[in-house]
């Protein structure tokens, strides 16, 4: 788990607050209006709504909220209109950051972007800066804070689905795939396990420390920063993070 920080993050926002919670509602909502909005408001047809939805419900997202959206995206009269553009830059001592944005206003998220970076010690870069250093996986988070799960039976599970490896903490079990095998590895561990959450991932494939107490909190900043503006979907980063437990 030491190269990835993904957990951590997850970490934090399983403890949100309801403010937090809203926020990350919405931002799963901007997700699936999407995803309607290329492929229809079948998930069984459309496997970007699939993702979508398993984000909401991984993130205990109502499925109330969740037929709501599918239903107001697919109507005639929805005027919502996202579009994906993704930010590169450094954090303090050059540690890589990718930002996926979903936005309907892209000089407002530029703007933005460019602010935080500006403000807590890093810069905005151009495209390519820094996601070199990342590889695309499907990154699957399965729950083991109460030890129940036995090591030996998911690791054979997850490598019988197509998984590519697993690794262990001792809260939590990580499964990577490759991107063309992460919804069979998914669907197959689903059936099995309660799932955390599952995605495609911009893995970091060289972590950056940081040991200086100030540049620390100056990333903490930006990351909480930028996670916290209402266009940004995904923030990817290569910081060796500090254990927060």
């Amino acid at each position: 788990m030491s190269g990835h920080s993904k957990w951590s993050t997850i970490k934090r926002k399983k403890g949100a607050n309801d403010a937090q919670r809203a926020k990350i509602f919405t931002k799963i909502a901007r997700e699936i209006v999407v995803a309607v909005k290329a492929g229809g408001p079948d998930p069984d047809n459309n496997s970007s709504l699939k993702d979508a939805i398993a984000k909401g419900r991984a993130a205990n997202m109502p499925n109330d909220n969740i037929n709501r959206t599918i239903k107001k995206a697919a109507g005639a009269n929805d005027s919502e209109d996202y579009e994906n553009i993704t930010y590169e830059g450094y954090g303090p001592s050059g540690v890589a950051v990718i930002v996926e944005t979903l936005t309907d206003n892209r000089n407002r998220t530029a703007a933005d972007i460019r602010h935080a970076f500006d403000k807590f010690g890093g810069n905005l870069g151009t495209n390519g800066c820094v996601s070199f250093l990342f590889e695309q996986k499907g990154v699957i988070i399965i729950d083991n804070e109460d030890g129940d799960i036995d090591e030996d039976k998911i690791t054979l599970d997850a490598l019988e689905a197509g998984a590519d490896d697993i690794s262990a903490s001792e809260s939590c079990f990580e499964i990577t795939t490759a991107p063309d095998d992460f919804h069979s590895v998914r669907d197959m561990l689903e059936e099995k396990y309660i799932l955390s959450s599952a995605e495609i991932s911009m893995v970091p494939q060289t972590m950056t420390q940081l040991t200086d107490e100030k540049q620390i909190l100056m990333m903490t900043k930006l990351l909480d920063t930028l996670e916290d503006d209402d266009d940004v979907q995904n923030v990817y980063h290569n910081w060796d993070m500090p254990d927060e437990e």
